[in-house]
This record gives structure tokens, C-alpha cells and sequence, in this order.
């Protein structure tokens, strides 16, 4: 392994749900806010429903599917 994969940082993608990375991370929002969570593992919303993004609060399992995803 070369030096950058060492320094890599681990995403999870999880189906139809959040991003899992390890804490602590900082994120800059669109309107250049900066915004901080010291957990050790990061749950970022991906589907933009949740009440508290840019952080998961599982609102994405509230979604339902529509008839041409189900076929």
C-alpha cells in the first residue's frame, strides 16, 4: 500500500440510507457554514429529508417507492 492509502479516510454507502464515515468530522455546507460532529462514526443524509441535515435522523426510512422502482 502506497502512503495515500494509508492517509485514506473509510466511507460506508449504505443502501437506500446514510453515508458512514468515521468521526470526528467537519462539513462545509453550499452556503460555506461550517458545521462539527465529534462522534465516532458519522451518519451523513444523503436523500436531503432529514430535519437536522446535513446529519442522518433516519427520515430516508419514511420513504416510500413509487410503482417503477418496485417492478
Amino acid at each position: 500500500m502506497g502512503r495515500e492509502a494509508e492517509n485514506a479516510t473509510s466511507v460506508t454507502i449504505t443502501p437506500d440510507g446514510p453515508l458512514l464515515l468515521p468521526g470526528p468530522v467537519e462539513v462545509t455546507l453550499p452556503d460555506g457554514t461550517v458545521v462539527t460532529s465529534r462522534r465516532f462514526t458519522v451518519a451523513l443524509c444523503v436523500c436531503r429529508r432529514s430535519r437536522i441535515y446535513p446529519w442522518c435522523d433516519t427520515s430516508h426510512r419514511r420513504r416510500t417507492k413509487n410503482a417503477k422502482e418496485t417492478r
